[in-house]
């Protein structure tokens, strides 16, 4: 069979151990603007096993096969009470399971100092004092809207949500532009080899024992974060008993809970990140990540709506929050 999953360690490092040691799958890379943009039904037309973002699922439900059509009630429930967080029900929609989660995350604080900030009060205190930056690369301007919205316990897109946009808009005026445009990738790579010392929000990566990874910052709501991670789908087009058999592999305990960690990976089984020091003791802001939509068009409003915050965020606009609340209902209607 052939499989696509995500170019990072996290995303290739176990699933390649596994198939060099079992078979199975021949498991191809995209970039990560890719895995977070490219329609799974475009995918799912080429690949028998897709590595998955949950947002992306509404508008490809018809090109996958429901979980449910290859394993057990038993099995389904069993993962799904042991995984952490929303990771299984991320990838339920209209009574379906329509993929499995094997990687969790969720935007935590990451600095180069051990005590990093607790709250967004904290946070902008930091900020003034330079050598901080946020992460608005790609979609990711929307997510830290989200993640600030469930801080101060806010509804996106309504008038106390620009309360959000004004954190933000703070928040970069401290910051170098060109690094703060980067993706969750890029923004740890100058944390490693640059002078930026902390982010409050991005999305978690093992693999940086220089970095010191805490829970996101709290606002009056408390911790605010959206929920990361990936699933694994399988295609419409794919041998059935053979799909089975690697969904039921990549699930098992000793593939999650061993294989996972040793391989770069980030499972989404609760009880790697209950172990002490598993990624900075990050578990309670996975545990209650908010879940994005999922519902068809979502995807291009993600983009269109991140790039609305990052422009005007950066260039300090005026009615920024207007226009993507326009871009919101915009999608709604459609």
């Amino acid at each position: 069979m052939k499989g696509l999953t995500w170019d990072h360690p996290r995303g290739y490092g176990p699933l390649d151990e596994l198939a060099r040691r079992e078979g199975g799958v021949d498991w191809r890379r995209q970039s990560l603007e890719g895995f977070e943009s490219t329609p799974i039904a475009e995918l799912a037309a080429e690949y028998d096993l897709l590595v998955i973002d949950h947002p992306g699922l509404g508008a490809a439900v018809e090109h996958l096969v429901p979980m449910e059509e290859l394993l057990d009630a038993g099995e389904l429930a069993a993962w799904r009470a042991g995984t952490i967080g929303a990771s299984y029900d991320s990838y339920v929609l209209a009574g379906w399971t329509w993929a499995l989660p094997l990687d969790a995350a969720a935007q935590v604080s990451v600095g180069t100092f051990a005590e990093l900030p607790r709250t967004w009060d904290e946070v902008l205190a930091v900020a003034r004092e330079g050598g901080v930056t946020p992460c608005l690369g790609g979609p990711h301007a929307l997510l830290m809207y989200f993640a600030v919205c469930v801080a101060f316990g806010v509804q996106p897109f309504t008038a106390a949500a620009e309360r959000a946009v004004e954190v933000l808009t703070e928040l970069t005026a401290y910051a170098d532009p060109s690094v703060a445009q980067r993706n969750p990738i890029g923004v740890l790579a100058t944390m490693t080899d640059g002078p930026v010392r902390y982010c409050p929000l991005v999305y978690g990566y093992t693999g940086y024992p220089l970095l010191s990874f805490q829970d996101a910052p709290a606002g009056p709501a408390g911790i605010g974060s959206v929920l990361g991670g990936t699933g694994i789908a399988v295609s419409r087009k794919a041998p059935v008993e053979q799909a089975r058999a690697v969904v039921r592999r990549l699930i098992a305990p000793d593939v999650q809970t061993s294989m996972f960690p040793e391989f770069g990976g980030q499972p989404a089984d609760r009880r790697v990140w209950t172990r002490p020091g598993f990624h900075g003791d990050t578990a309670a802001t996975v545990e209650r990540a908010w879940v994005r939509p999922r519902e068809p068009g979502y995807l291009r409003f993600q983009t269109d709506g991140s790039r609305i915050l990052r422009d005007g965020i950066v260039a300090r606009e005026a009615r920024v929050h207007d226009r993507l609340v326009a871009r919101y209902e915009e999608w709604r209607r459609a």
